[in-house]
């Protein structure tokens, strides 16, 4: 499955809106005012993504460009409870060649660094079946716009084991998959997207040509207020596509979705 090309009207919303970044680590500070540069700059990153909850430009065109006119964009080819649900080791039988995880929600708490406990067994599994082939792509940790020297993606690689986070300037939706594919070598038709939004997380991953694995939400404590608002609109959106008989894009690796779900290992 290649990437599917948009209407004009819809691909101009592939546009980023970039704030400046303004802090720097030297490399004459001392350890303690290091890390004290961290937890300022970790901090206001969370702010600033905060504030960027109420205000995507890019993103409310898109959304509202799939909701018009290609809603079948929002409709992930498996949806589970969470990734305890998921196989991996038929996954990469099937021939996937790496997963992207979604962070905040999917596998971690919002603006959390801990994967959430329930789901380490799983994540083992993952590594196993994908060793060195697991990443994170976020619209917080990695995102130039809000984690411009790293920090917050270096401290999420040091907190769980196994995973790269991509470096990437453009938010989801929006975007190509340029840097995943660089990272992982192969076309993004190989590799398993996996969130807990519809209109973020599984737009950007059919319109890429991804695998899309949609979760439920980890928890909505910690959410903003929009957070929670936009989510219930997409559920009822996505829920009224499906109930009018609105099939997910067809994805050439997989020919059932019963294959890749199992229920979770007690």
């Amino acid at each position: 499955m290649s990437r599917i090309s948009l209407p004009s009207s819809i691909a101009r919303s592939h546009l980023s809106f970039h704030c400046a970044s303004a802090h720097r680590l030297f490399s004459t500070s001392s350890p303690s005012e290091k890390q004290a540069k961290i937890t300022t700059t970790m901090g206001q990153s969370t702010w600033s993504r905060s504030l960027s909850q109420r205000f995507n430009p890019a993103g409310i065109s898109l959304f509202a460009g799939v909701a018009a006119k290609h809603p079948h964009l929002a409709l992930p080819h498996i949806s589970v409870p969470d990734i305890r649900w998921i196989d991996w080791a038929e996954l990469e039988r099937l021939g996937f060649r790496g997963v992207v995880f979604d962070k905040d929600n999917t596998i971690t708490a919002p603006y959390s660094l801990s994967l959430w406990p329930s789901l380490s067994h799983s994540f083992q599994q993952c590594r196993a079946s994908f060793p060195g082939k697991i990443a994170v792509f976020s619209n917080s940790a990695g995102l130039r716009q809000y984690d411009p020297d790293g920090l917050e993606a270096r401290a999420l690689e040091d907190a769980i084991e196994g995973i790269h986070v991509i470096r990437h300037e453009v938010k989801k939706p929006s975007g190509t998959a340029e840097d995943i594919e660089k990272y992982f070598g192969c076309s993004a038709s190989l590799l398993v997207m996996v969130g807990d939004r519809h209109f973020t997380d599984v737009v950007y991953g059919n319109i890429n040509g991804f695998l899309t694995i949609c979760t439920e939400p980890l928890t909505l404590s910690g959410e903003t207020f929009i957070v929670k608002e936009v989510r219930k609109l997409e559920n009822l959106l996505v829920n009224r596509w499906s109930q009018q008989g609105l099939k997910p894009l067809r994805h050439n690796l997989l020919s059932e979705i019963k294959q890749c779900v199992k229920p979770p290992s007690l």
